[in-house]
This record gives structure tokens, sequence and C-alpha cells, in this order.
């Protein structure tokens, strides 16, 4: 069996470890909060003091951390992942991050006798808690034949399309899928709501058309019942669109929908949401009680923004203009975001 060190023990990553213990792999783990790692530890995880040392004896190392900025300091800083492995070490970053970046890990890892690989892996916390996300490989089959059966410990579905930051690029296209299903859920909730319709018999009259997404089936029922805890983190989804706007605006692409999901998540995100669950985007439709109650605060965002020409969100998001609520303005004088309620 393999010796694994896994890096990054959060949400996800710690569920992910404990499938890995229980198929009998010897585990050592490492988190910036050692708290975190506690109940790994219990089980009998080893506790290291830093990656380096988590990674030292390792034959197989996972990272999952927040930020391409994260991974590219764990890799391929002085005392980084690909100087303390050692020689024919296996580094899988399960991280959504930079394709670009992920290929000059891939690059530097062979130089140094590693071998390196992205694979970003979809299916928040639900998928994680039940191994059965999918992962997203920038490495073909053959490559990654040695380490499957730990991505099968898991994962329901493996993925690779054949070459370093391919991985990434096809989870950032996920995630752009994604971002336009999120505002349609939150448009066709306050939608019906407006209209007086029950809206859960709404979201299951959608759920069997071709209206249906993953976000309606299960993030739009946590929204109706005032579930804001995350699953996926608010200001995580904002940093995934932001790379696959970013890739876009290398390609001169444009992606009118993301382009929107991020305008509203980073406004979410001024107010106090980025730690909530990406289902929180329907505060933004609510009457200002709704996101008090939820512990949001639109004085934050009026403080930071102020609005000299229309609405304008005030970001700098380096994507071309943008227009808040599908440029309907606001006016949080006790209102709520979009101008739907209370008219």
């Amino acid at each position: 069996m393999h010796k694994v060190a896994f890096i990054g023990t959060g949400i996800m990553g710690a569920p992910i470890a404990g499938h890995l213990m229980d198929a009998g792999y010897s585990l050592t783990v490492y988190n910036r909060t050692p708290q975190k790692a506690q109940p790994l530890v219990d089980r009998g995880a080893v506790l290291a003091s830093s990656p380096a040392e988590a990674a030292a004896e390792a034959d197989v190392v996972f990272t999952m951390v927040g930020y391409p900025e994260d991974v590219e300091e764990l890799y391929l800083a002085g005392d980084g992942l690909l100087t303390s492995t050692k020689p024919g070490c296996v580094l899988i970053d399960l991280t959504t991050s930079s394709p670009s970046l992920a290929r000059d890990i891939a690059e530097a890892a062979q130089v140094d006798g590693r071998f390196a690989f992205d694979c970003p892996v979809t299916g928040g916390e639900a998928g994680a808690i039940a191994g059965t996300l999918t992962a997203i490989v920038g490495a073909t089959e053959r490559d990654i034949e040695s380490v499957r059966p730990l991505l099968e410990t898991f994962c329901s579905r493996i993925c690779c399309f054949g070459g370093a930051g391919k991985g990434q690029s096809a989870k950032l296209a996920n995630q752009v899928a994604l971002a336009s299903s999120m505002v349609g859920m939150a448009d066709a909730l306050s939608f019906a709501e407006q209209s007086g319709l029950d809206l859960e018999q709404t979201r299951e009259m959608i759920m069997g058309g071709t209206g249906a997404s993953g976000a309606m089936d299960t993030l739009a029922p946590k929204a109706l019942s005032g579930d804001w805890k995350p699953g996926f983190m608010v200001k995580h989804f904002i940093k995934d669109i932001g790379l696959a706007l970013q890739e876009a605006e290398e390609r001169e692409i444009a992606l009118p929908g993301a382009d929107t999901a991020f305008t509203l998540y980073d406004m979410l995100d001024a107010i106090g949401g980025g730690s909530l669950g990406t289902q929180a985007i329907t505060l933004l439709y609510q009457e200002e009680a709704e996101a008090v109650a939820a512990g949001l605060d639109w004085s934050l965002y009026t403080a930071q923004h102020e609005h000299e020409e229309g609405c304008g969100c005030g970001h700098d998001h380096d994507h071309g203009d943008h227009e808040c609520c599908h440029g309907e303005g606001h006016h949080h004088d006790g209102d709520h975001c979009c101008g739907h309620h209370g008219e």
C-alpha cells in the first residue's frame, strides 16, 4: 500500500482523506489550522507540522488548498513539495486552480524526477462525503494507472483530458456552466415568488423539464429552507469564475453568463457572504431583513462602493463593464438588491 500525504483538510479535503483511510492507506496530514485535521488524527492519521514534513516519506501526495497562490507556494517555493518529496513521488493537486500554473508544476516536477498532475474534482461537500466525486484529470489514463485505486476511493467517475493543465481547463468549463445555472435558479425562484407560486411545486415542475439543473436539484431546496451552510463557499466560487474569466479574456472569448454571475457573487461577498454556501445568491433577491438574518450587511456595500453613475459594482474585475442585478440598480434604503420585491 502507498504511503499517502494529504495537505489541506477543509470542507472537502477532510472527507476525501477519510475515504483514503477507510481503504487502508497510511495517511499523514497537514492543515494550516491543525484542529481541522484532528478528526483524522483521532482515527489514526499522523499530523505533520509542515507540508514538507507531511510529504517527506510519501509515495503519493494529495493537495487541496484554497487559491492558485497557495498552490504555487506549496509546490514551487524553495522548501516546496517538488524539493521536499522523494524521487518518484506522485503529486496530485485537487485544487481548482490556474491551467498555466498546473503546466508549470508538471514541467518542474518532471525535471525533478517526480510526476505531478492537476486533478480538480466536482461534486461538492456532499460528493466528498459520499465518495462520489468526479475527478477531472490533466493526464492520460496510462499516466494515472498506478494511482487510480486511490482516486477511486473518493471518486465514482474519472475523466482524463490528456495533458497538464487540461484538467483545470475542464473544471473551469464546469464552473462556467454552474455559474449561469446558479443565476438561473435564483432568477426563477424570485420570478415564481413574485408571481404568487408555490416555490417547491415550481421547483419540482422545473426539475421535470429542460430547465432542470444541478443547482435547482440540490441547492434550491437549501435556499428555500434558509440553509446557507457552505457545501462550497461563495469566496471560492468567485475565485473559480474569476479564473475562467481570466482565461477567456486571454483567448478573447466573451462569457456573459459567467460575467453576470461573477458580478452578483462579488456583491454577495462584499456584504459579508463570502463564507456562505453558493445558494446564498438568492439572498440578493430578498428583502433586507432576510439578508440581515443570514448575517449580511448592505451597509458594507454602500460604504465601499459609492454609486457615482448608475449602479456600477466598483470592483476592479478586469473583465469589462458590469451591471449589477441585470442593470436594474440598487437602492439600499430598506429594500433588497434587485428591485424585485416590496414594490
